[in-house]
């Protein structure tokens, strides 16, 4: 049973336990283990977006107004590209490896098995409401887990056109879509799962990561973060790198738990950085009212709440407006860049999750180690450089999921390389291959055969001293020169 609320149908609460016994049933009964069914329901899902891609144009703008130039970059396309890279790589990813050991063990026939965690649930966010739940879906499919996904309620057009179309393509014995709030949301983590997958703030995070401990059931968690950008400004074309930085700022109006958060650049190229941050606004917004022009392509913030937050940021900032800044009712935020921010300010307390750009202007490089190491550990640091000595700088003397060079946003675009948080920014990682492993257990297997005993036998008690010195060869081996 289910019930209509605004305009998304919720799920019964009931029902959620009702859900996870059949899909716990289905995989008791092997339905997913076969690669050919694995392979099917991939390409079922890459058929659910590319056939209905501008009904989902239509439900994400319904949410908050994201472009479909947008949409299809970072929403459809790469849903569909990871269903088919996944079901075109499936039997090499699950072959199982042997691996390179001992000459007296090779006998043992050693394996790992690529075997699937087992039932699993994932919990989506609103701000990308169909890349950040099926592409982690992609590797549970991929693995032979049947899963129940949880889209946001905040993203309500979006989350019930997943929902309506969901039993056209998908074997619902084997995968489900929960809608609902964090009611429901709860009601999952009450149930045992053999794998919880989380994206979104780390406040819910810790609520997560805590109910999954309960069970004793791993989890991973995608949490946003202050990514800072730094600038080699005497070393880059500040031209290309301030438009790849308004770029990745303005996308999804700065809602994003990617998104450039803020900028440490040289103080003496502080200005020249925000002359070209001006000619960039200038060439994305060409209307009289930049990014609140009527035909600006800018997305919405999502809920007043939200906006009168990143209102209070602007109204509590010390630094000085020099691009943007007005707002229009309580649903749009112009892209607004704010400089001379100092480490203090209020725009460097938290994720900023909007469209807003502090400039934070150092004297060195120590400075900008110091100004990153001294807060949580952010997604990703992005750094504009073109030189080896800068970048391997930023490798040695700071932390982050990830590090991307000359860019915003588009390191997801490279599935061979993980993404993923570290400590206050979460945990595991997913893409591509890499998100088959997220929800893949690998199962050692060996097989000591009978014959073996006639080396074996001088483990057995009673223990005597000619067996003792025979086993403490290891023990006893030389160790290398340091």
């Amino acid at each position: 049973m289910s019930y209509q609320t605004g305009k998304m149908t919720l799920t019964a609460l009931d029902e959620i336990p009702k859900l996870h016994a059949r899909l716990t049933k289905s995989f008791n009964d092997g339905l997913t283990l076969p690669l050919s069914y694995r392979r099917n329901q991939l390409l079922q899902l890459a058929h659910l977006i590319q056939d209905n891609a501008e009904a989902i144009n239509d439900a994400i703008f319904a949410d908050f107004g994201k472009p479909k130039l947008e949409v299809t970059l970072t929403e459809t396309g790469p849903v569909v590209d990871n269903c088919i890279q996944a079901a075109e790589s499936l039997t090499d990813w699950a072959a199982p490896e042997k691996p390179q050991v001992n000459p007296l063990h090779a006998a043992w026939d050693p394996t790992v098995y690529k075997v699937p965690k087992g039932v699993v649930t994932i919990i989506g966010p609103w701000n990308f409401p169909y890349t950040l739940i099926l592409l982690p879906l992609v590797g549970a499919i991929a693995a032979g887990c049947p899963c129940v996904i949880k889209p946001s309620e905040y993203s309500p057009h979006s989350s019930q056109l997943l929902a309506e179309l969901w039993p056209r393509y998908m074997d619902v014995n084997a995968y489900a879509v929960v809608n609902g709030t964090e009611v429901q949301t709860t009601r999952l983590l009450d149930l045992k799962w053999d794998h919880v997958f989380f994206t979104g703030s780390a406040r819910v995070g810790k609520i997560v990561a805590t109910a999954a401990g309960k069970h004793l059931t791993s989890s991973t968690l995608e949490l946003g973060s202050k990514s800072p950008v730094v600038i080699d400004a005497d070393n880059i074309d500040l031209k290309l790198a301030a438009k790849r930085i308004l770029w990745g700022k303005q996308l999804n109006g700065g809602q994003i738990c990617i998104s450039p958060d803020y900028v440490l650049i040289p103080r003496h190229k502080q200005d020249e950085f925000i002359a070209a941050l001006r000619d960039a606004y200038k060439s994305f917004f060409p209307g009289e009212a930049g990014g609140l022009d009527p035909q600006s392509q800018l997305s919405r913030i999502l809920t007043p709440a939200h906006h009168a937050r990143l209102r209070a940021m602007l109204e509590g900032t010390r630094g000085s407006i020099v691009l943007g800044g007005k707002s229009e009712g309580t649903a749009r935020l112009d892209i607004t860049v704010v400089k001379d921010v100092a480490i203090d300010d209020a725009l460097m307390e938290e994720e900023i999750f909007g469209p807003i750009l502090p400039i934070v202007p150092i004297d060195n490089i120590t400075e900008a180690y110091k100004i990153i190491g001294a807060r949580p550990v952010p997604l990703v640091i992005y750094v504009f450089t073109d030189r080896e000595q800068f970048k391997d700088g930023f490798l040695e003397h700071t932390r982050s999921g990830q590090l991307v060079l000359n860019d915003t946003f588009f390191q997801l675009a490279v599935q061979e390389v993980p993404f993923g948080g570290l400590n206050d920014s979460g945990y595991g990682s997913y893409l591509g291959k890499h998100t088959f492993e997220t929800f893949t257990h690998r199962r050692g297997y060996v097989n000591i055969p009978a014959a073996a005993d006639e080396v074996l036998q001088i483990r057995y008690p009673p223990y005597s001293e000619q067996a003792y010195q025979l086993l403490s060869t290891r023990t006893l081996m030389k160790i290398p020169d340091a």
